[in-house]
C-alpha cells in the first residue's frame, strides 16, 4: 500500500489521469488552532454515560464490569472486611492480613488511543486519515472536558509512544491537542515495525485505563498483531471501549475504470482499474477487514464506529455514540 499521497484523484474518469497535489497543509498536517476551534461542536457529541446517578455515589452508574474505584492504601484485616480485596503482596511481605482499601472515582477517564503510523498518512479525498484522527481525538477530548471527566491517551506511530495522563480541565485538553499536533512521524522508520509498536501501544495502554475508564480506539487499525485480539480483550473487560474505523474511499472501492498515477512524493506508480477481478478483489479485501473489526467488537463488547477521510467526524461520532445509547 502507498503510505503517503499527497495527490488527490480528479473526479472524472478520462484515461491516463493524473493524480491532483493537494494544495494546502492542512490536509495533512493538523493544526492547534483547527483542534481547539472543535471546542464548540464538541457539546453535540454525547459522551455522557447511559444513566446518572447521585453525586455522592460519583457522578456515573457504571455499565463496566470493573469498580469504578481507585487503590488508595493497604491496612491490617479487620472483621467483615471483603476478602476478595486481600493484599497478598503486603500479606506476604509483612506476615500479618493486609486489606486493600480503595476510594470511589468521582470522575471518569476518557483516554484517546491514537494511531500515527505510516498507513495513517494516506488520502485521496477529504484529509489524511492521521488529521481525521487527531479532530476526532480532539473533538472527544473537548466533549469530556464539557462534562467535567479526565482526559488521558496514548499517540503512536512505529517508533515513538506519546502517554498522556488523564487529568481535567482545559489545561489537559491543550495538552493532548499540542502532543496531536507536534508529534512526527520519522519517514524513516520500518514498516515491519507495524504490528510491534501497535501491540506495545496497547500494553501502555493498559497500564494507563482505571477500571470504568471510556477508552477510544482511532485507528484504521491495519496490521495490529497477533496479540492486539488478547490486550483489547482484557481491556474491554473493565472499560467501555469504543473502537473509531478511519479509512479512505480509495480504500473501500477503487475509482472509475482507468489508469492513475499515485505518487509517495518519490517515488510513482501506475494504478489500472480497468480489470473487474481487480476490482472486486479490491473491495472483498475492504469488506474482510470491515467484517472482522465488527466481529472482534462484538465479541469483546466494543462500540464500532467507521468514518471516512472525506466524511464529517463530527456526524459520524454524534451517530455512533447516540446508537451506542440506545
Amino acid at each position: 500500500m502507498i503510505t503517503r499521497l499527497k495527490q488527490r484523484l480528479k473526479n472524472s474518469a478520462t484515461q491516463n489521469q493524473t493524480v491532483d497535489t493537494i494544495s494546502t497543509d492542512a490536509l495533512i498536517c493538523a493544526t492547534p488552532k483547527s483542534l481547539i476551534a472543535l471546542r464548540q461542536q464538541a457539546r453535540s457529541v454525547p459522551l455522557s454515560a447511559v444513566k446518572i446517578i447521585s453525586p455522592q455515589n460519583g457522578a456515573y452508574l457504571s455499565p463496566f464490569k470493573g469498580r469504578g474505584m481507585e487503590y488508595e492504601e493497604s491496612r491490617i484485616y479487620q472483621p467483615g472486611d471483603d476478602v476478595r480485596n486481600l493484599d497478598w503482596r503486603v500479606t506476604a511481605r509483612s506476615g500479618k492480613t493486609y486489606c486493600k482499601q480503595f476510594r470511589e472515582e468521582r470522575e471518569r477517564s476518557v483516554l484517546t488511543w491514537v494511531d500515527y503510523r505510516k498507513t495513517m498518512l494516506f488520502a485521496t479525498k477529504g484529509v489524511y486519515k492521521s488529521v481525521m484522527a487527531a479532530r476526532a481525538a480532539a473533538l472527544l477530548a473537548w466533549s469530556a472536558v464539557h462534562q467535567g471527566d479526565r482526559i488521558g491517551g496514548l499517540i503512536f506511530d512505529e517508533q515513538q509512544h506519546h502517554e498522556i495522563k488523564p487529568q481535567t480541565g482545559d489545561k489537559a485538553a491543550l495538552h493532548l491537542i499540542k502532543q496531536l499536533c507536534h508529534h512526527k512521524n520519522t519517514n524513516n522508520s520500518n514498516l515491519n515495525q507495524n504490528n510491534a509498536n501497535a501491540e506495545q501501544a496497547l500494553v501502555r495502554l493498559r497500564r494507563v485505563a482505571r477500571p470504568g475508564s471510556l477508552v477510544i480506539l482511532i485507528s484504521d487499525f491495519r496490521k495490529l498483531g497477533p496479540q492486539a485480539e488478547s490486550h483489547l480483550m482484557q481491556l474491554s473487560r473493565h472499560n467501555d471501549m469504543i473502537m473509531l474505523f478511519i479509512y479512505d474511499p480509495l480504500e473501500r472501492e477503487l475509482p472509475p475504470a482507468g489508469t492513475y498515477r499515485i505518487s509517495d512524493g518519490a517515488q510513482s506508480k501506475i494504478l489500472n482499474t480497468a480489470n473487474k477481478s481487480l476490482r472486486s478483489a479490491h473491495q472483498q479485501q475492504f469488506q474482510q477487514h470491515l467484517d472482522s473489526l465488527q466481529s472482534l467488537s462484538r465479541r469483546f463488547g466494543m462500540s464500532l464506529i467507521t468514518c471516512a477521510t472525506d466524511q464529517n467526524i463530527e456526524q459520524a461520532l454524534q451517530q455512533g455514540l447516540r446508537l451506542k445509547r440506545t
